[in-house]
């Protein structure tokens, strides 16, 4: 790994979103406005007088963990696919950027994206709802990595189709993710699912940190078996679809397809 080289690439994104308003309104604006509508939500049940325990702390603090998983996916593929618009992919790997330079700094951008949107969704939260997220304290750390991970692992599934597919399948960048939320378990528990599903859920890291969530906001206490399971259905999936990732590149990379991406 070159930290120089990955600095280069990260800059490269990071001056577009500098001197682009929309790009900047694009992260900023959709997520104030999902916050708006939900917080909305929760103040009509609440004063429909629904008996839903915690449902501020439910829908407002699902929400933000939400965003956190879609903000980290979307900075790996959207990435990808500023050098797909930009015809650059050729010039990025006919230098000595390596994929795992490459990768890493679509992660890092991820980060950014992810700490900048939920910095200011739980602002937002507190100002509006009065709701602060970091009543949460530590047991929300174990969660907002476990998410940025498995946001990564679908970053880098969606990167690798579009890839492989072209500009046919880069609609997946937005909607790849849309695809696990009902398995999820984003904003009810997980019993709701019929048995089928539950028993798919049960092998899908968000879906466990979502319960486990839940679990702290009811119960006060940190679900270990939950944190573990995520953490390790999270490291066994990076590990296969970054695998899938060098495979498609090289077939990509072999057969010429790296030139004709985005045509």
């Amino acid at each position: 790994m070159n930290l120089g080289r990955i600095g280069g690439l990260l800059s490269r994104h990071m001056y577009l979103y500098k001197r682009s308003f929309a790009r900047m309104l694009e992260i900023f604006y959709w997520p104030f406005l999902d916050l708006v509508v939900w917080g909305f939500i929760t103040i009509y049940l609440k004063e429909a007088g629904v008996s839903l325990h915690g449902a501020v702390a439910f829908f407002l603090g699902a929400l933000i963990l939400w965003d956190v998983l879609f903000r980290s996916q979307q900075g790996v593929a959207v990435s990808f696919l500023e050098e797909m618009w930009s015809r650059n992919l050729m010039n990025l790997f006919a230098s000595p950027l390596t994929v795992g330079e490459y990768l890493a700094s679509t992660m890092i951008m991820s980060i950014l994206k992810v700490t900048a949107v939920a910095s200011l969704m739980m602002v937002i939260a507190w100002m509006l709802y009065s709701y602060d997220m970091l009543k949460i304290g530590l047991s929300l750390l174990p969660f907002i990595l476990n998410l940025v991970l498995s946001g990564w692992i679908i970053g880098v599934l969606t990167t690798s189709i579009i890839m492989r597919f072209g500009q046919q399948a880069e609609v997946l960048a937005w909607g790849m993710v849309f695809l696990f939320q009902p398995i999820s378990c984003v904003f009810y528990p997980l019993e709701v699912l019929p048995p089928i599903l539950q028993s798919i859920a049960w092998i899908i890291p968000p879906a466990h940190i979502f319960e486990g969530m839940r679990a702290v906001l009811v119960d006060g206490v940190t679900p270990i078996n939950h944190i573990l399971w995520a953490t390790g259905l999270n490291l066994f999936f990076f590990v296969v679809i970054v695998s899938w990732f060098y495979h498609t590149f090289n077939i990509c990379k072999n057969k010429g397809m790296l030139v004709r991406v985005g045509e």
